[in-house]
């Protein structure tokens, strides 16, 4: 269903993750500015909803891999950018109401090794796990934390009148 959507976009995904990426990152400094602590707090507990809901969310037919160890760098095609998005604004906006980038994209990162241990571990899901979705998923948080950083430190300056 979602791969169906990415593909019927092609060409404009790249653009609309970086939109994506750039509009979470000015409302994640708008609700910071603002001590919005508990909205940063619900859009990040929704995102992490969306999260547990895209992949555990069981898939019809039996998977064709229970899991791929692979050890190549995929920064190109849909599958890419959709698991560089997964944990993105779940992690930016948990990581800004708790002002701990660090931390937060590191729980991140081991959450997306939990996430994929267990589509191994439960066939009952239908998933099938992938060490090029962690490391992905990887890359989105540690993107995550350095924007969170960045929100942290805009937050800080004087708005100006």
């Amino acid at each position: 269903m979602i791969s169906d959507v990415l593909i019927a976009l092609g060409d404009l995904v790249p653009v609309l993750f970086w939109v994506g990426v750039a509009l979470c990152g000015v409302l994640a400094l708008v609700l910071q500015r603002t001590g919005r602590r508990r909205v940063l707090l619900v859009l990040a507990g929704l995102g992490l909803v969306a999260v547990l809901g895209l992949t555990f969310w069981p898939t019809p037919g039996p998977p064709g891999i229970r899991c791929a160890v692979q050890f190549s760098v995929p920064f190109q095609g849909l599958d890419t950018l959709a698991n560089v998005a997964l944990l993105l604004p779940s992690t930016l906006f948990a990581a800004v109401a708790l002002r701990r980038p660090v931390v937060v994209a590191a729980a991140a990162v081991g959450l997306s090794a939990v996430i994929e241990l267990t589509q191994a571990l439960l066939p009952v899901v239908g998933r099938a796990c992938d060490t090029n979705d962690w490391f992905m998923n990887s890359v989105g948080a540690v993107l995550a934390g350095l924007l969170a950083a960045l929100v942290l430190v805009l937050g800080k300056r004087p708005a100006r009148p």
